[in-house]
Order: C-alpha cells, then structure tokens, then sequence
C-alpha cells in the first residue's frame, strides 16, 4: 500500500463546499488503495485578514506572538476538512504541526525545519485513519509555535513526504501545473509536462507564485519528485523532477523553459560612493542587520575615485531600504540615493540556457527591437534576468515568451 502526501492551498479550502470537494478527493485517494496523509493552508484570504488586524493593533508586533496569530489559520482548516471527511464515513485524524511531530529552529515566522518525528502520523495510518496535517507551522525547541515562511505549506508536504518515505507528494492549488509564463497574462502560455527542480527554484526566486522555494531545495536534496496539479481538475499536472530524468524523457529541448516576471521591485542607486575596499560590505551587511534581502547587485567602475551601486528589494521593503540607506549615506560626503519603485523584473529560465551559447544575445536584441530600455542584468547558469520599466512588462513578457517558441501549438 503506497503512501501519498497530498497538499492543498487556501483557494482548495476557501469555503464549504470546496472543503467537501477536497475532502472526496482524499477519499477517492484512499480508496484506490493508499494510506494519505493531508496538508491544508489556511482557508482563502484568512492570512492576509489576519496580518491585516495585526496591522491595526501595532506596525511592530513581537515575531512569537505574529507565529502563535497566523498558525490559527492551519487550525480552521484541518478541523472542517476532518469533519467533512468525517460526514462521508471514513476515519480521520487531524494534527497541528507539532503534534505531527514537525521541529523547527527558534527564528520565528521564517523558521527551517530541523527534523520530523514521523511516529505519531504511522500510529493513526496504522488504524486505517486519513491524516490531515496544519501546514506552515512546527515547534521549535522554547516548545513555542513557529512558522516556516510564506508558503509555508510547500514545505510541510515536503518534509512530511521525506520523513514518511511517501511513494508520492502531489500539490494541488487553483492551477493545474507550472506554465511557460502566468497564463492570466499571456493566454497562449502552455503547461509544462516536467520541470527540473533547478528550473523550478529559478522561477520560483523569478516570481513564479507555484511553489514556496525552500520546498524545491528540500525536494531536491532528497529525490523527492512533486506532482503540482488542480484540485478543480483530473488533469495531470507538472512534474518536478531531476533534469536527469527530464533527459531521459528525451523531451523536446527548449532553449528556455519559461519566462517570468516580478513587479514587486524597488531599484535603489547610491551614487558617488567612495572607491574604497569596504564600502559595499557595510552598506549591505547594513542591511541584512534590519532583514532587508536584496536581490540584484551591479557596481559600476569606478571614475575619479567614485563609484555607483545599483540593487533591487522587494517593493513593500522600499520604505525599510531608503531609511537605512540614508544613515549609511550620511557618513560619506557628496553620496547620494536615488530610487525607483516602477520597475519590473523580467527572466528567461531553463536548462538549455547552460547548453546553448546567444541566448543572452537573443533576449536583448528582442528588447532592442521592442525599445525596451534594460536597467540591470544579472545571470546564472540557468537563468538570465533584466530589470525594465514597469511599463514595459507586458510587452516584454509576451515578445520572448514568442520569440523563445514557447506558445502553445496551434
């Protein structure tokens, strides 16, 4: 009898008649012969309606307490999906986060799991019971709550998936796999059949909103392959996998398997900075001091003995970022800061980027012909990124998603 963990995202149990929805997929699962074992996030918007109230109460709430509101959630969900799978006649067990026996470290609301005691969960599958599982939260060693991030839920799945030695972790949310580019912006984008787990971190980090990060690492360290697929659907999904077994496959090479973009950016520029060793440490450990984390990074050479520094955070860290600049800028004469919160950032990611020289070349002469102005370009091996005005997302979007074949065939 395989193991399965299955993960459902709040869109999945945003209200009651969704909740039964899942609830008879879970059944159906076990009934085709499989122990399962459940992870629901928070029902619909309940996040962001709790950070909202927080907000309201102080713009400086202790990070334990944040932990202790945002893991009620989890709470809502696994309790009304345990009674409507109750209600269709099969046993059911629902487990908060510690009690499924997840561990964690003590950095509060951005924790990182340090072990799961699997014991618990193998007792109640031993009973015959579906166990459903509060994803985004575990116990750190204070005995406290803590939570793992942003898409914390990801992660729970994971975890759980590699400590139960499941046969298979499938993802299920409003969308129905991973596509070449956001098909709410581009119609023609297509799905993709697989994905390696390099890819996938890479348009992750890119903007793609299909999987937490950290769940891909975790993923990827220990083999683990990830079904994401529709709960509003039997389709197949995408899977992600090794590039090994993508070769294997002998898939169709695609010099790119996706572009995305990211429109929460600020670009900040400090100018005339003093060409000195020392300069770039300080300003950015600075920063990592306060939790800013910045993204792109370009210095410019230096002239006359000065020198420029460009860098991109996220947009709602703008305000957080310019503070901090403005001490550190005080202490060297004639600097200045300069930001730019109407960028976007633009990726071409895939494997064949490694295997295929002028895709670079390719991306910027798309944006010469379209006169689309690049600010920054960073790369990888797998991924080449341009910060662009956020006016010219769209077109930039939909021109290589085009000119990298990557539209559906018609």
């Amino acid at each position: 009898m395989a193991l399965v963990v299955m993960k459902f995202g709040g869109s999945s149990v945003a209200d009651a008649d969704k909740m039964k929805l899942v609830a008879s997929r879970v059944i159906a699962k076990k009934n085709a012969g499989n122990k399962v074992v459940v992870v629901v996030s928070a029902p619909g918007d309940m996040t962001d309606k709790l950070l909202e109230m927080a907000d309201k109460i102080t713009l400086s709430p202790l990070a334990r307490e944040m932990d202790v509101l945002l893991a009620t959630g989890e709470m809502i969900s696994i309790s009304l999906l345990a009674m409507a799978i109750d209600a269709m006649g099969e046993k059911v067990v629902s487990l908060s986060g510690y009690q499924a026996g997840i561990l964690a470290d003590i950095n509060y609301t951005k924790a990182r799991v340090k072990k799961v005691n699997p014991n618990k969960i193998n007792s109640f599958l031993s009973e015959n019971n579906i166990v459903i599982v509060a994803g985004f939260q575990a116990l750190n060693s204070k005995c406290d709550i803590t939570t793992l991030g942003r898409g914390g839920s990801d992660l729970t799945a994971v975890v759980l998936a590699v400590g139960l030695k499941a046969g298979s972790c499938e993802i299920y949310s409003d969308v129905d796999g991973v596509y070449t580019t956001d098909p709410r912006l581009i119609k023609d984008a297509k799905k993709l059949e697989y994905i390696s787990y390099d890819e996938m971190l890479e348009m992750a980090g890119s903007g793609a909103q299909v999987l937490q990060s950290r769940s891909v690492e975790v993923a990827k360290k220990f083999g683990l392959e990830i079904h994401t697929r529709s709960t509003f659907s039997k389709n197949c999904g995408t899977i992600i996998t090794s590039e090994e077994r993508i070769r294997r496959k002998k898939m169709e090479e695609l010099l790119v398997s996706g572009i995305t973009f990211d429109k929460n950016q600020a670009k900040f520029t400090i100018i005339d900075l003093p060409d000195t060793p020392g300069i770039a440490a300080k300003i950015f450990s600075s920063l990592a001091k306060v939790a800013i984390n910045v993204d792109m990074i370009i210095q410019s050479a230096a002239v006359n003995k000065k020198s420029n520094i460009s860098f991109t955070v996220s947009r709602e860290e703008t305000k957080k970022t310019q503070i901090e600049l403005d001490k550190i800028v005080s202490e060297f004469k004639d600097s200045q800061v300069a930001c730019d919160e109407h960028v976007a950032k633009i990726s071409v990611v895939g494997i064949g980027v490694k295997s295929n020289v002028g895709v670079a070349g390719k991306m910027f002469e798309i944006f010469h012909k379209k006169e689309i102005n690049i600010k920054m370009i960073s790369t990888s091996e797998i991924k080449i990124s341009c910060i662009v005005d956020e006016m010219d997302m769209v077109k930039a979007v939909e021109e290589l998603h085009k000119e990298f074949g990557l539209s559906k065939k018609k």
